[in-house]
């Protein structure tokens, strides 16, 4: 515990030089607005700016898919262009972080998981334009339905435009058809929010001698299978230890909860039962021991089609619901766009402009995210004569459609289902809305302590979690030193400033 404080002392005393270090320089909330970029036709000028996760840029081909898409634009008499910058997923945070403050980006690509420039991050440093106002009666308001407006916003504004794909999370117990089939296993006994329904599977996974019967893929579970009781609105399993109980709709300590113990305890006995490995919790397993024979039953982000997980893990698999789907404040910024706060009026409504027609117009929304036709990417038509996409292998341009435009709008790939659209409309139209829809939390205030108590669960929360913290008879106390390291590090500050932006966010304050 004293090592642990000294390291507390450490990241506390480092996290509050630098947020002191980057006042002034990352906040943009008071730029001058820039001058509208015209071109000789009197067209507006816009530098888009995104991630490539497929590979690596190719400068001369991201210039060609350029001319491309401004071609189109001219065909379809929009009054914008623009200009193009692949940058690599690995490189991408701190290049654009940098482009944004040298004022070099008019609309970038963002997702609340990103570090740096994530949608948490530039609200609150003032990059992101307030376009709250600019969007109704725009063509790109009309593109997506109400709720994944109400669900992006930030504060009660909209700052971001989200991608529309699986844009509600919920998850799946996973498991391979070829047990089910050999074991003669029941998948219908498997129950929303009960894991305890899974232990008869488990156990007869276990006696056939599959390594990890239960396989965490090393990832901290409450946050997810415990979706339907709480709104981990953080998004990130570090700091699970603040969440909106759905049933309340106030703030809690989670780690107070009853489903809290439920959860760690279920986790301590199935690792004395040998259905969980202590493999998971030290992170010995690795990102590809799903597509062995090494595991029984897993989890999986539901999706509209949940048979990509057969193709991304080369054999068959079936699921059961473990959670509800919820629309709430990350699901819809699992992927969006920003515009710059310091352009002019005319270059963000240019910005708007060209996304609605990136999410409504497929052959524009096709180039933006395959490339040239017949270099990149040719079309197909399936066996249902529907029209696909299909990928050139090698191809300098190679986009993802979740990374890009509108599901519905984006031609589907070779393999994909015929009725792709139908399904992600009915998917995300399905789902609950959350009671926390909307709302963001604002660290700045209790930054130093926020980051402090991140580093407390990576130290206690994460074994805790995966069982292997100590024995199942002894969870009362290692809980109590859980919330005694996080009380050390300033966790009742965090949880106060926490209560109190959600009762006035509630309040409209």
């Amino acid at each position: 515990m004293n090592s642990l404080k000294k390291i507390l002392a450490v990241v506390l005393a480092l996290v509050m030089v630098l947020a002191m270090a980057a006042c002034g320089k990352d906040d943009t909330t008071n730029t001058p607005k820039q001058d509208t970029q015209k071109n000789d036709d009197g067209t507006i000028q816009i530098r888009v700016y995104r991630a490539c996760f497929n590979t690596t840029p190719d400068d001369a081909k991201t210039k060609q898919v350029e001319d491309a898409v401004n071609a189109k634009l001219a065909e379809l008499k929009a009054n914008v262009r623009i200009t193009l910058k692949d940058v690599s997923s690995g490189e991408y945070t701190d290049k654009a972080k940098l482009a944004l403050t040298a004022g070099e980006i008019d609309l970038l690509w963002t997702a609340s998981w990103e570090s740096s420039i994530g949608t948490n991050d530039l609200v609150p440093q003032g990059a992101s334009y307030d376009i709250t106002n600019l969007l109704p009666g725009t063509t790109l308001y009309s593109s997506l339905a109400a709720p994944q407006w109400e669900s992006a916003k930030y504060a009660g504004k909209n700052y971001f435009i989200p991608v529309y794909k699986d844009n509600v999370e919920g998850y799946d117990y996973m498991i391979r058809d070829d047990l089910v089939e050999s074991l003669s296993i029941d998948t219908s006994a498997f129950k929303k929010g009960d894991l305890r329904s899974l232990e008869t599977a488990l156990e007869a996974i276990k006696n056939a001698g599959v390594k990890y019967p239960f396989l965490t893929q090393k990832t901290a579970l409450f946050y997810r299978l415990y979706l339907d009781k709480f709104d981990f609105f953080t998004a990130d399993s570090a700091s699970n230890f603040v969440a909106v109980d759905r049933a309340s709709n106030t703030v809690v300590n989670t780690l107070q909860t009853a489903e809290y113990k439920e959860f760690v305890t279920i986790m301590a006995e199935w690792v004395e039962k040998g259905y969980v490995s202590a493999d998971d919790g030290n992170k010995v397993t690795t990102d590809t021991t799903t597509q062995t024979q090494e595991w029984g039953i897993s989890w999986w982000t539901d999706l509209p089609s949940n048979a990509e997980a057969s193709n991304r893990y080369g054999q068959a698999v079936s699921m059961a619901p473990a959670t509800d789907r919820y629309a709430h404040s990350t699901s819809a910024l699992g992927s969006c766009y920003t515009i710059y706060s310091g352009v002019s009026e005319d270059t963000a409504k240019a910005c708007i402009e060209f996304m609605g027609l990136l999410y409504t117009n497929s052959d524009l929304a096709d180039i933006y995210t395959f490339g040239i036709e017949g270099e990149d990417f040719n079309y197909v038509t399936s066996e249902g004569g529907v029209k696909k996409v299909k990928k050139v292998d090698g191809a300098k341009y190679n986009h993802s459609m979740w990374e890009s435009a509108n599901a519905t709008v984006v031609t589907p790939e070779d393999g994909e289902p015929d009725n792709k659209a139908e399904l992600y409309d009915a998917f995300n139209g399905g789902a609950n809305t959350s009671c926390a829809a909307g709302f963001r939390f604002d660290k700045t205030p209790v930054e130093a302590q926020f980051t402090a108590c991140q580093t407390v669960n990576n130290e206690y929360g994460f074994a805790l979690e995966h069982g292997i913290a100590g024995a199942s008879s002894d969870i009362d106390s290692l809980i109590a030193e859980y919330q005694a390291a996080l009380d050390d590090a300033g966790y009742q500050d965090v949880l106060k400033e926490f209560q109190t932006q959600y009762e006035n966010w509630k309040a409209g304050k």
